[in-house]
């Protein structure tokens, strides 16, 4: 239990160094006065352009990919490795992406986690990457909105788990369910602009919006 505590805790402070936070000091600007106010790669690309975004999603991928694929793996001073390190990375995942969503290191208002979900997934069952980009794209390319999207991929990973590997583990299958769950609360905002009708669309990927829309 000490180990896990002790990993989970230093994969929650991996988790609140901020990609947006880090592009956002070489620029000198923060996105979270920006456009939607969110310190993730969406708003990151809609406020800033590509080259910002792309700096943000690395960062946020690669420190999900090393709590997992690091963290759990690391010789504490007094501990003894309790031999379940599929617990061990499984509670690590989960830690990485609560300190993306509430990083310590800045007021905890972070992102919405769906990238550090990705780099998570990396380490753990890098065969779900498929069927949730996947996931993503469709939903995207039929309805235009990224949310959604992210949100229908997130819920759909445990499905995907079950039908795709012989015999997923308990450790991934929890972490798995939990962010099913978790991930649509992060983007409540945009569930909640969805239903009034405002949620903003990425026109050049809304391949099979009707006619009369057009891309700008």
């Amino acid at each position: 239990m000490l180990e896990l505590l002790l990993k989970s805790a230093l994969a929650y402070l991996l988790g609140s160094v901020m990609g947006a936070m880090i592009a956002g000091r070489l620029r000198g600007v923060d996105i979270r006065l920006q456009g939607s106010g969110n310190a993730g790669g969406t708003n990151a690309l809609r406020t800033q352009g590509w080259g910002f975004a792309a700096l943000v999603v690395v960062v946020d991928v690669g420190k999900g990919a090393l709590a997992v694929g690091v963290v759990p793996g690391l010789a504490l001073p007094g501990v003894v490795p309790a031999g379940h390190q599929g617990w061990v990375a499984a509670a690590c995942a989960m830690a990485v992406v609560a300190g993306h969503v509430w990083p310590v290191y800045h007021q905890f208002r972070g992102g919405k986690g769906a990238a550090t979900v990705i780099g998570a997934l990396l380490v753990l069952q890098p065969v779900l990457i498929l069927p949730l980009l996947a996931t993503w794209l469709v939903a995207v390319m039929l309805w235009g909105m990224v949310g959604l999207g992210t949100i229908l991929a997130a819920v759909g990973l445990p499905l995907a788990a079950w039908l795709w590997l012989p015999e997923p583990s308990p450790p991934l299958m929890a972490f798995l369910i939990t962010m099913a769950l978790f991930i649509p609360y992060t983007h409540r905002s945009n569930l909640r602009r969805m239903l009034e009708g405002t949620e903003n669309r990425v026109r050049r990927l809304w391949l099979l919006r009707p006619r009369d829309q057009s891309p700008p």
